[in-house]
């Protein structure tokens, strides 16, 4: 099958490419998601009507994204969680905790772009976390992990 892709999609192409994909993975992700077009000639013809305002769309989410990640830039996100003598964690931090600590902290940021490919934290200590906030741009924050019990003297969140 092919389509017209209205926005860049990852391992796929880039915003106007026409590209193959199995039947399937068109019919049911990239044309309900609005990502793409079936590339008939009626389809080829308003995708160019459009293209002018499709681009200026990519272009103003890239730029949101830089400012983001320029806030985001020098970012150490401190969380306290139980955790046992040795360091160990009663339970993990994940996407979901550090999202919300970032949104706390007045930095909007959903779980899915928060990136962990190793998995969940379950040790206190530093750990650097990448924010995919554009297919482009991304930005690595410091997540400091302390015990619930450790004193409270540094523990201001940014």
């Amino acid at each position: 099958m092919q389509v017209i892709l209205l926005q860049r999609v990852v391992n796929l192409g880039k915003l106007g490419e026409t590209v193959d994909v199995k039947a399937g993975y068109g019919r049911n992700y990239l044309i309900p998601q609005g990502k793409a077009l079936p590339a008939t000639e009626a389809n080829i013809a308003k995708f160019e009507a459009r293209r002018a305002e499709l681009e200026a769309i990519e272009a103003k989410e890239l730029e949101v994204a830089n400012q983001r990640a320029a806030a985001l830039a020098d970012v150490n996100v401190i969380m306290r969680a139980k955790a046992g003598d040795e360091g160990k964690l009663f339970g993990s931090i994940g996407t979901r905790d550090i999202a919300d600590a970032l949104t706390k902290s007045g930095l909007e940021v959903d779980r899915a772009e928060v990136k962990m490919p190793e998995g969940a934290f379950r040790q206190v200590g530093e750990y650097k976390v990448t924010i995919q906030l554009h297919h482009d741009i991304s930005a690595d924050i410091l997540v400091t992990i302390l015990s619930e019990d450790a004193p409270q003297a540094d523990a201001d969140e940014e």
